[in-house]
Parts: structure tokens; sequence; C-alpha cells
């Protein structure tokens, strides 16, 4: 009676194994802990702004609308909190990938100002955190990337047979949201040292 039972729970054990039941909830759990390094990085990069455009603003005191459009972005970008259950909601996490897209191209206008200040860019302060701030940029490009492959192999597995069984009748499984490329990456940046005519 008692091998029975086992045989049975055996049995029982290898079809729930194969439609997801164990899968799905890793494959999650890789999601929602890539989605901690993103924020990780974004929150050290909200960190470091402040620093750097108080240095800016000893050497740049005129140039105060960049600045304040640095200060705002940088605002707008920490208010926006996306939890993991966010992460299947498109609109939220469209609105915190252009809060975080208007940050990144406000810190390309501070760069601008910077080129203006060669005095600047000799500043120790202003070099370290500047190294600081690219160092950042690069660790978020990599932390958007590392999670957007967790999204693709969630989103898979919870697409294709037979882990799509566990997924709908177990958890309810809705797809993840991943980063999208902002409007215009494709087109190369024009650089102007104020010469054109």
């Amino acid at each position: 009676m008692i091998y029975m039972r086992r045989a049975m729970v055996v049995m029982m054990a290898v079809p729930l194994a194969a439609c997801g039941v164990n899968s799905v909830p890793t494959a999650e759990e890789e999601v929602n802990a890539r989605w901690g390094e993103v924020q990780n990085q974004y929150q050290r990069r909200a960190d470091l702004i402040p620093n750097l455009v108080a240095t800016v603003k000893g050497f740049a005191g005129q140039e105060e609308r960049v600045l304040t459009q640095v200060t705002q972005a940088r605002a707008n970008a920490t208010s926006i909190n996306v939890t993991t259950d966010d992460l299947s909601d498109p609109a939220t996490f469209q609105r915190f990938q252009a809060a975080q897209n208007q940050l990144t191209q406000a810190l390309g206008q501070l760069r601008t100002v910077v080129e203006a200040y060669p005095q600047l860019t000799s500043n120790q302060n202003f070099l370290s955190l500047q190294s600081q701030l690219e160092g950042t940029e690069n660790r978020i490009a990599i932390a958007r990337r590392d999670y957007n492959e967790a999204v693709q192999a969630y989103n898979t597995r919870i697409r294709t047979f037979p882990d799509a069984v566990g997924a709908r009748i177990f958890y309810g499984a809705k797809p993840k949201q991943s980063f999208q490329a902002q409007a215009g990456a494709e087109v190369a940046p024009q650089v102007n040292f104020g010469n054109s005519n």
C-alpha cells in the first residue's frame, strides 16, 4: 500500500513539474531580481546627480536653466516607483521609462554646459563625479539588458507548452514589460562645437 501511494505521488508530480509549477515562479523571481538591479542603478544615478549639479553650479552660474532641468528631471524620475507587480502594466512601465529617458536627456544637456567651461573639467571633484556618472550609465545599460533577457525568458516560458498550462492555471501569469529603445535612438546625435553656420 505504501508503495502504491509513493507511485501515485511520483506519477502526479511528473505532470505538475512539466506544467511550469516550479519553473514559472523561478523565472518570475529572476525577472524581479533583475528589476531590483535596474532600480539600484537608477537610484545610484539619482544620488550622484545633486553632487554633480552642485559642482557644476559653482562654475556655471549663468547656466541655471540646464541645471534646473536636470534637477526637475531627477525629481520626476525618482517620483515614479515601479514595483514588481507593475512590471506587467504597460502604462506604468512606459511612464517610468519616459521619466528615466527625460533624465538621460537632461544629463546630455549638462554635458554641453561642461564643454563651455573647460576649467570645470580640470576640477578633481567634477572629474570624479563625471566618471562615476558615466560608470553608472554603463551599469544602467547592463542592468536593463539583463532585465530584458530575464523578461524574454519569462515571457517565453509562460507562452510555451507545457509551462503555459501551469502559468495560466496556477499563477494567472501575465507577460512582463521590457525596456524599449527611446524614440529617435536610431539617429546618431550631432556634435556641435559652436561653429555651425
